[in-house]
């Protein structure tokens, strides 16, 4: 089998909050490197079966063989159409690691890090039309403002915005290098890996269109699972999480908990813990980029309780 080049965060406390069963069948949505679709496969028996999806054709290839293990070429915001079409009428368990491979990060050609010098790509799926290149050179001002303000949280969004806008006038701005030429002036030394780590995820999330992929995958995950079923999704930042948390909570993305006549609550899931599970200080040592990783677990709820 080819080496796991993603280390998988929260494994153990991922593999509980599961409850895995021998015979159940179970999703992850998020195959990466296979760290954590090796180990669940490994833990169920003959009848059980895991479906494992990526948009990335590269983590595909290098996926792994067993009978109890499919690997799905595809966008999780698909997950209904692709059980439909294994199909499976429903799961027992679903996970989501929302981090970014290893294998992304330290791929020059990909254009997902600051680190190095390569083309600004960022597209998870090399079949898709947008790229990095083309937000930074067709996006208007206002709107490369926005993102970076809201995908980034980046602190001096309309003047770095407004910068990029002016540099492209001359050349366009489409490598890694030509992007931190304008932007470096612009941010802190002491803060610099911090500031630059915020705009390239910024632009990253609106090349791929994570926050849509998410809704949409969380409202078909609730499709999916059987009652009793888990869901565990891994997040590494304030957007994702808060999604994950209001809609484990309540059911939609407001967090807002409907109530019955008799002030029953009405959510489809029950959330398990009232904190999310954190790495250990080992683990940080360990995989220093399971850092800022939070993982959120919820219970399908029976029908009528």
């Amino acid at each position: 089998m080819p080496e796991v080049y993603h280390i998988p965060a929260l494994l153990p406390e991922t593999l509980e909050a599961l409850n895995l069963r021998p015979d159940g069948v179970y999703v992850d949505a998020t195959l990466g490197g296979g760290g954590h679709s090796r180990a669940i496969v490994e833990r169920l028996g003959s009848e059980g079966h895991l479906y494992s999806f990526d948009q990335d054709e590269d983590a595909i290839k290098r996926a792994f063989k067993d009978p109890r293990f499919t690997a799905v070429w595809g966008n999780f915001r698909f997950l209904s159409n692709f059980l439909r079409w294994y199909g499976v009428d429903g799961v027992d368990g679903i996970l989501a690691d929302l981090g970014v491979s290893f294998h992304h990060f330290d791929d020059a050609e990909r254009g997902f890090s600051f680190r190095w010098e390569g083309p600004l790509d960022m597209r998870m799926n090399r079949q898709g039309k947008l790229t990095a290149a083309d937000i930074v050179n067709t996006y208007t001002e206002e709107r490369l403002a926005e993102l970076l303000r809201l995908y980034g949280e980046v602190k001096d969004a309309r003047r770095m915005a407004s910068a990029i806008v002016k540099a492209r006038a001359q050349e366009p701005v489409d490598t890694v290098e030509r992007l931190l030429a304008i932007i470096s002036p612009m941010i802190s030394p002491k803060r610099e890996k911090k500031e630059l780590a915020q705009v390239f995820q910024a632009l990253r999330i609106e090349v791929n269109d994570e926050l849509g992929a998410l809704r949409s995958f969380l409202e078909q995950c609730l499709r999916a699972l059987r009652p009793g079923g888990r869901l565990a999704i891994i997040t590494y930042h304030s957007l994702e999480d808060r999604l994950v948390k209001n809609f484990m909570k309540a059911g939609n993305f407001s967090g807002t908990v409907e109530q019955d006549f008799f002030g029953r609550r009405l959510s489809p899931m029950r959330m398990l813990g009232s904190r999310p599970i954190v790495p250990t200080d080992e683990e940080i040592e360990r995989n220093p980029r399971s850092r800022s990783a939070k993982l959120r677990v919820a219970e399908k709820t029976e029908p009528g309780k």
